[in-house]
């Protein structure tokens, strides 16, 4: 099947599944070309792969017929009205079932119903029982009603589109909302001259909670930071403005006492990719830090601890050691097995000793570095 009819049915199928919302202006329009062209009947028709719907008429019985037996299936070939005066005198339908049997078509005029891109879709078409004419008017008017038709139909598609995008953004809104907001850390978008723009849940309770106050959109954050912090935020805001996120984790004070804050400072962009703002995303790690500290104190003591009883055990090994090196100048240490076996004792646990003093000695001099 070539690409543009493929193109054409894809269009078709859009508009099968359109909700009119301009029905009665449609159907007035099917009413309005019958008695233009004095016919009883007219139908607005849209034709896919294999079938003719009537998606509106007057005068007619069936809902659909077969593309191959539609005289419309004729009229999308061309953008001009199709006349047929008398269809037993016209080889393409003389033999046609909607022409040998109900409903009797003799006497058919149609005007594609032409897209702004082009697609025929189907047609605005006049049908009567008894062969006849239409002037050049009577054709005009029939191509102006088909046009105003297709751009009713044209109108709902683009409504429709609209709804859905509009559903679709409010749906993603609600998801994004739902996640900014139920969202343990805290989150703060700022405008390029330092303006609130908006803030999740958790930013609001930690201003209300360290400051007393009620967090307001379009009013500078200046209002609501410590100005002992103000600094270090503005600046850390004004490189993110620039470009450059800045993550930190700083200590903030706040009324009498102080807690830690893992900060990240990032361009906010629009859909051009302009910078419109700062995006600041705060986590409270003061017990995390408070538990590195003390885990760090708790290191430290057990070096301290390994230090000293290392340098304490070491006296008296040396000591034995010197004794066991007198007895081996005497000889006595190849007479006696078990001074032997004292000696490699000894000696190993010499070794230990100083691989204990070795690493408390780098341990203390990396932390000291």
């Amino acid at each position: 099947m070539p690409q543009k009819e493929l193109e054409r049915i894809a269009a078709v199928n859009r508009f099968l599944k359109l909700e009119l919302s301009k029905e009665k202006e449609l159907q007035e329009i099917v009413k309005l070309a019958a008695e233009i062209c004095g016919t009883p009947t007219a139908l607005l028709t849209l034709i896919d792969e294999e079938t003719q719907y009537i998606k509106l008429k007057q005068a007619f019985d069936f809902d659909t017929t077969t593309r191959r037996d539609a005289f419309c299936n004729h009229v999308i070939d061309q953008y001009e009205v199709m006349v047929v005066p008398d269809a037993l005198e016209d080889e393409r339908f003389i033999n046609n079932p909607l022409v040998t049997g109900n409903p009797n078509i003799r006497f058919y005029a149609g005007s594609p119903l032409t897209t702004q891109d082009g697609q025929n879709l189907g047609s605005l078409c006049v049908i009567d029982q008894a062969p006849k004419e239409l002037s050049s008017i009577q054709q005009l008017m029939l191509k102006a009603l088909s046009k105003q038709a297709i751009q009713l139909m044209e109108f709902d598609a683009s409504l429709q589109i609209l709804k859905e995008q509009y559903t679709e953004a409010k749906r993603a809104e609600i998801e994004l909302r739902s996640f900014f907001e139920s969202s343990i850390d805290c989150h703060l978008l700022l405008g390029k001259d330092f303006e609130i723009l908006t803030f999740n849940k958790a930013w609001e309770n930690y201003v209300k909670s360290a400051y007393g106050l009620t967090l307001e959109r379009g009013k500078s954050m200046t209002h609501y930071l410590n100005p002992d912090n103000l600094g270090v935020f503005y600046k850390d805001y004004t490189k993110a403005l620039r470009g450059t996120a800045v993550f930190a984790e700083r200590k903030i004070k706040q009324h009498n006492s102080h807690h830690w804050r893992l900060s990240k400072f990032e361009p906010a962009f629009d859909s051009t990719g302009e910078i419109i703002g700062v995006s600041v995303n705060s986590t409270d790690v003061t017990s995390k830090i408070e538990q590195r500290a003390l885990l760090d104190a708790q290191n430290e003591s057990l070096r301290e601890i390994a230090f000293i009883q290392s340098h304490e055990l070491r006296r008296p090994v040396a000591s034995i050691l010197g004794l066991m090196q007198i007895l081996e100048m005497d000889g006595h240490t190849s007479q006696i097995k078990e001074l032997e076996l004292m000696q490699h004792a000894v000696q190993e646990l010499d070794e230990k000793i100083r691989i204990v003093v070795n690493y408390t000695d780098n341990s203390s001099s990396s932390l000291s570095a």
